[in-house]
């Protein structure tokens, strides 16, 4: 884990430090991009940034994991070039990305000397690039001293990754980053952008399986998996007129229609119609603190995610195979967007230890490949800290 003192140390005359988290979904994968409900978490696993303003609009960045450092103006954002006039690194559009959409939005963007480090695994699907974006927000915002509300902040981030990176990411990352609430997962309504806290259960720990494989599938893959709900709903309309996405259609009218539509595009849509069904359920079993129906509805969405959707991969399998197994683990699914990248599993806090060492053990055995294992809590949201002088 990072300690803060050591980015401090990189920057002589740092005045604040920013902090913000990883995220993690527990249910509701593949549903945000059909105005679903997601249930994610804030993982206490950040990316953190020392920072001074400068009295310039130059940007200095030293991003410590990579060894790499750039610097840029911030009046060449729109043509991404650093100042020696080279395009900028791609691990550098992700602030640049924020800085440009902050700009356009109107308001007051310093350059800054900045170093960042971060405890959030690149690409494993834990939103490593959301946390940087969301960092980079907060401290701007901190030193500047501009207002703006957390969902619209987590919005520009969001808009930055698209427009500027051109990623083409939901909202539910940035959100998780920016609201985190320890102990608490995040029931968060991807179409009216309502959302709540819910309590984590008593004595539960959340670990988080990398398989070590990664999503060079994805892409292709998502953009199939979109177009076929999107074809679902077009199919659905002429039964069901008052339908905007998959979202309004429930199970039982998914089931009555099914002659409508392809055995393909009808597995797609009954992924997702139930998927944001369990997220339902899993809302009243988190309220009613019913740990093991929680849990239950984590395998089922994996089982959906692997032979309706069809975005697990045997390493993921290997993974959720395995910890269903162990004593401790309530519930256990792939996370993100498949493929690879991670797994997510509720444990018993009194037994995640046995259960990190057994899952590792269990995959190398079945699999011959190393999994990087990490114990997480949900975590607070995106936040700044003045550095004493």
């Amino acid at each position: 884990m990072i300690d803060p003192q050591t980015l401090i140390n990189q920057i002589p005359g740092a005045t604040i430090i920013a902090g913000a988290p990883g995220r993690v979904n527990l249910l509701g994968e593949h549903v945000d991009y059909n105005g679903g409900i997601v249930l994610p978490i804030a993982i206490d696993r950040r990316v953190y940034i020392a920072a001074r303003l400068r009295a310039d609009q130059k940007m200095n960045l030293h991003a410590l994991d990579l060894e790499q450092k750039v610097s840029f103006n911030l009046q060449d954002l729109p043509v991404r070039i650093d100042v020696n006039g080279k395009p900028l690194p791609v691990w550098a559009l992700y602030p640049a990305g924020v800085a440009w959409i902050l700009i356009n939005k109107g308001f007051n963007v310093n350059g800054v000397d900045a170093v960042y480090s971060s405890e959030v695994p690149i690409g494993a699907g834990l939103s490593s690039s959301a946390a940087v974006e969301l960092a980079f927000a907060v401290l701007w915002q901190s030193l500047v001293g501009w207002e703006v509300d957390r969902m619209t902040l987590a919005q520009y981030c969001q808009m930055a990754e698209n427009q500027y990176v051109g990623v083409n990411c939901g909202l539910m990352d940035q959100f998780a980053s920016a609201h985190g609430v320890a102990r608490h997962a995040l029931y968060f309504d991807t179409r009216s952008l309502d959302w709540r806290p819910l309590p984590l259960p008593p004595g539960t720990a959340v670990v988080v399986a990398d398989s070590g494989v990664r999503r060079e599938l994805a892409n292709s893959v998502y953009n199939e998996r979109r177009t076929s709900c999107e074809k679902a709903v077009e199919l659905l309309h002429s039964h069901l007129p008052t339908i905007q996405s998959l979202r309004d259609v429930s199970p039982d009218q998914l089931h009555a229609n099914a002659d409508l539509l392809s055995k393909e595009v009808y597995k797609r849509a009954r992924h997702v119609v139930e998927e944001i069904n369990r997220v339902n359920l899993a809302s009243e079993y988190l309220l009613n603190n019913e740990v093991e129906e929680f849990g239950k509805l984590m395998f089922e969405g994996h089982q959906s995610l692997r032979d309706l959707y069809e975005v697990s991969c045997p390493e993921l399998d290997a993974l959720v195979e395995i910890a269903s197994g162990l004593s401790g683990c309530f519930g256990a699914r792939l996370t993100g967007a498949g493929f690879g990248g991670c797994t997510v599993n509720l444990v018993a806090a009194d037994k995640a230890d046995d259960f990190i060492r057994k899952l590792k053990e269990g995959y190398f055995q079945k699999t011959h490949r190393k999994a990087e294992v990490y114990l997480c809590q949900a975590s607070r949201g995106a936040y700044t800290e003045n550095i004493p002088v």
